[in-house]
């Protein structure tokens, strides 16, 4: 059991038969009564998200997490299979469980995979990925303006927001945790190896 004072972001914790992750803690403190902790949660099965409250000082089931390494294989409209590095054994895991990650995903890429008493529950990915730009809306010319951006599209389909230097080509890192532009790796240099970290 573990307060639930320590529910921070990324944490993972079970009641009632759901195995929860916290995306979101909050520390309320209401005049001289007992402080109440707050979180937002997600089913790691379902992949729904909701709001708990605990009173200060109450205690929750962790879920004691174990990690395996994996590569990636494909997805279909219900799964992601992924094959264990050490015993090559295939196996999948919902869609649902790994919500928009899944985008991420390249054939071959080497990820961890969270695993709660034999149940994959998540994926561990770098902080950031390389992506080659596919296209890009064309930049302003003479606009110098620093923080001006625009959209582009990625390699595995996803829109992002990117620099105006920034063109079709283009390898560029994007942050895994909020899949946005996190810096650009070259202007249209040779391809990035699957899975390999900016």
């Amino acid at each position: 059991m573990i307060s639930v004072t320590d529910l921070r972001n990324g944490a993972m914790f079970e009641e009632d038969g759901h195995l929860w992750q916290v995306l979101k803690y909050e520390h309320i403190k209401m005049g001289r009564g007992s402080a109440t902790i707050k979180v937002k949660v997600r089913d790691v099965r379902s992949g729904s998200q909701t709001d708990r409250s605990f009173i200060s000082g109450a205690r929750v089931q962790e879920a004691t997490l174990e990690k395996r390494k994996a590569q990636f294989l494909y997805a279909d409209d219900k799964h992601a299979v992924f094959m264990d590095a050490s015993t090559f054994e295939q196996f999948q895991i919902p869609r649902s469980t790994l919500g928009a990650t899944v985008k991420l995903f390249r054939d071959g890429m080497d990820v961890t995979v969270a695993m709660v008493k034999e149940e994959a529950v998540g994926i561990e990915l770098p902080p950031t990925l390389p992506l080659r730009v596919a296209s890009a809306d064309p930049g302003v010319k003479g606009d110098s303006v620093s923080n001006m951006v625009k959209s582009a599209t990625l390699e595995n389909g996803l829109n992002v927001s990117v620099p105006l230097f920034v063109k079709e080509g283009d390898i560029v890192k994007l942050d895994t945790r909020t899949f946005t532009y996190a810096g650009r790796l070259s202007d249209k240099g040779p391809k990035v190896p699957s899975g390999v970290e900016g």
